[in-house]
């Protein structure tokens, strides 16, 4: 069983309801999921999970700075994310308004770490985006999402054991 922990930051709602949504998608394929806002992790925490996954609303087309300060912290466990399963997710008020460069920011972080980041080949390819308040296609592309990072979670998990 893999252990995730979805991350996020949201001041209207709109990125924690998608985050939850990832979790509920990440519990239905078996996963051991904690949905935490970021101002509540412990950046020592990080190692404890199989996966991670972080969300953001856009920002100038980048993640909000409470998302950075988070891995910006994280720094200093450098080596030992490397071959945990890493993502992102994000929401905005436009079309066009960031979604894909704020996750595109948070992956780099989590690969500079050494993460394993799975792309969507059908949907929200680099990870869920929605515009406002989640529509049901972006509830059903984040469960679909969280179900992914799950079983690749538990098979990275079983692989390293």
């Amino acid at each position: 069983m893999s252990t995730i922990l979805i991350g996020y930051y949201s001041r209207t709602g709109n990125t924690k309801a998608m985050a939850q949504e990832i979790g509920r998608g990440a519990q239905e394929a078996g996963a051991t999921v904690d949905v935490k806002p970021v101002e509540k992790i412990l950046v020592e925490s990080l190692t404890e999970y199989h996966a991670i996954v972080l969300g953001s609303p856009d920002y100038y087309g980048s993640m909000a700075a409470q998302v950075k300060k988070l891995l910006d912290d994280s720094v200093k466990f450098h080596g030992q994310l490397a071959g945990k399963v890493g993502g992102g997710f994000s929401s905005s008020a436009n079309i066009g308004g960031g979604n894909e460069t704020t996750i595109l920011s948070i992956v780099q972080a989590l690969l500079v770490h050494g993460m394993v980041v799975p792309g969507v080949a059908i949907g929200d390819h680099y990870g869920p985006v929605s515009i406002n308040a989640p529509d049901e296609r972006v509830l059903r592309q984040c469960r679909n999402y969280g179900q992914v990072i799950a079983k690749l979670a538990a098979a990275v998990a079983h692989m390293a054991k």
